[in-house]
């Protein structure tokens, strides 16, 4: 059951070839801890340049390249969405048109662009600028911003309520409070990794996931009246950037 929903996870959340059904899909939308399972094998691929010995810009730029050939732009063009309905006027109905639009405006534009540049930067840390960020440390880090961005992915979809239907709602209206055990169960491994390479910091990387998705359910009740796709995927996006941050500092100052 877990494989199985792994393998749909993989192939809703990846551009990897891993093929799957509709089983697949209806096993993933029912079991949330197949988010941070997809974590590892996203945040494993895309730590793989920080292993190579490459000078630091390259390193970074080549962690950013190999994340989006993983992953795509669908998560991003959640995040694009989410920043076009924040600068929008307007009661949830007017939101909610704004995501729908394939359009990108202004808000999404500098949304995307602003993450983006956060990641970058963050990434830059992350290969080790002025020599203060261990190769251990730098992968571990990698690894649990993205499993603990895909665990923030899945606290929205245990914890929010569908803004309207459609595919996000298909996650949401499936799952409730209860699957978040399996998804801290599934988290574990990477907490037993602090203790070996990036200490603290590792733990709180990871923690940003969970923390970001609060944050976006909030706005989404307030502003939506619930959880859109669009809000799982700039969860992701808006997670992991801040967990890259999160995690070169904690390791810097500690």
């Amino acid at each position: 059951m877990v494989l199985t929903a792994l393998r749909g996870a993989l192939g809703f959340l990846t551009r990897l070839p891993v093929g799957g059904d509709e089983s697949n899909w209806d096993a993933f939308r029912r079991a949330p801890v197949a988010f941070p399972l997809a974590g590892y094998v996203v945040g494993a691929l895309a730590a793989l340049p920080l292993l190579l010995p490459l000078p630091i810009p390259t390193a970074a730029a080549l962690y950013l390249v190999t994340l989006y050939l993983v992953t795509g732009v669908t998560h991003a063009d959640g995040l694009a969405d989410l920043g076009d309905a924040a600068v929008v006027h307007g009661d949830a109905d007017r939101r909610l048109s704004v995501l729908k639009d394939s359009q990108t405006g202004v808000g999404g534009l500098l949304a995307f662009g602003l993450t983006l540049v956060v990641l970058a930067l963050g990434a830059f840390g992350l290969a080790g600028a002025g020599g203060r960020v261990g190769l251990t440390a730098a992968v571990a880090i990698a690894l649990a911003a993205e499993v603990g961005a895909k665990a923030g992915m899945a606290t929205l979809v245990c914890l929010g309520a569908p803004a309207h239907e459609g595919l996000g709602s298909a996650l949401v209206g499936e799952n409730s409070p209860s699957g978040l055990l399996a998804v801290a169960v599934a988290c574990l491994p990477v907490v037993a990794l602090a203790p070996v390479t990036g200490g603290p910091a590792v733990v709180a990387a990871l923690c940003c996931g969970p923390v970001v998705a609060l944050l976006v359910r909030s706005w989404g009740r307030a502003r939506l009246g619930g959880v859109s796709g669009d809000l799982l995927g700039a969860t992701n996006e808006l997670a992991r950037a801040a967990a890259v941050h999160v995690g070169v500092v904690t390791w810097t100052l500690s």
